[in-house]
């Protein structure tokens, strides 16, 4: 599958990809629907991801319930998140598979759905490791819509046919397949191995680590 071609950037998702997993998001979604019951009948968590649910529900309601309820909701997000921040650190590999690509001329980058203080509790330093960091605060939409990865390429200057998508979920390779990137799966995150590979990324490896050196041995970074 190698085109010649080097990658120019990486680009990762960071809960479950480069910092443990510790955020409980079927428990987010009880207490959303919990508050929820506050202005509508009682809603049913589906699959449908917080953030997304959220718009979903506040659409049945008048003007001034859905600002409320949009407010709580993210302020009951933004709180389990810091917390599960508290309590989880980086994958041992992540910062000398970092710098190991910008050593290279590799730009890294992260886009996140969380939040500009969780991820800066978790990586405090992360300015002198990623060229470009877009968390939900820095864009108008976040992944799996593909705004959010072409806003960091963008920052890097790197086109998507020169960049890779790496993350735990599907939703990261529906990402990078619609913005036009590869797309690399890993299984850190916890999600099912049949799951990820579903969608047939381009790389696929226990970690981030693992697929960095699996990368390196076939000439793409």
């Amino acid at each position: 599958m190698h085109n010649g071609k080097r990658l120019r950037a990486v680009v990762f998702d960071f809960d479950g990809t480069l910092a443990r997993p510790a955020l409980d998001f079927p428990l987010m979604k009880r207490r959303i629907a919990a508050l929820a019951q506050e202005y509508l009948n009682t809603p049913e968590p589906g699959q449908t991801p917080a953030l997304e649910w959220i718009e979903a529900l506040a659409k049945n309601l008048d003007a001034d319930q859905a600002r409320s309820f949009r407010d709580r909701s993210h302020a009951l997000i933004q709180d389990m998140e810091e917390e599960a921040a508290s309590r989880t650190s980086l994958f041992e590999f992540v910062r000398p598979a970092l710098r190991r690509l910008s050593s290279r001329g590799i730009a890294p980058a992260v886009i996140t759905r969380n939040n500009r203080q969780a991820v800066a509790t978790v990586f405090p330093d992360a300015k002198d490791y990623l060229s470009a960091l877009l968390t939900r605060e820095d864009v108008g939409a976040v992944k799996p819509d593909p705004t959010h990865l072409l806003a960091a390429l963008q920052a890097v200057g790197v086109g998507p046919s020169e960049a890779l998508m790496v993350g735990d979920h599907p939703s990261d390779v529906l990402t990078a397949r619609r913005a036009g990137t590869f797309a690399g799966a890993v299984a850190s995150g916890g999600t099912p191995m049949e799951e990820l590979l579903r969608d047939g990324p381009d790389f696929f490896a226990p970690d981030v680590g693992e697929l960095l050196r699996s990368l390196e041995k076939a000439g793409w970074v």
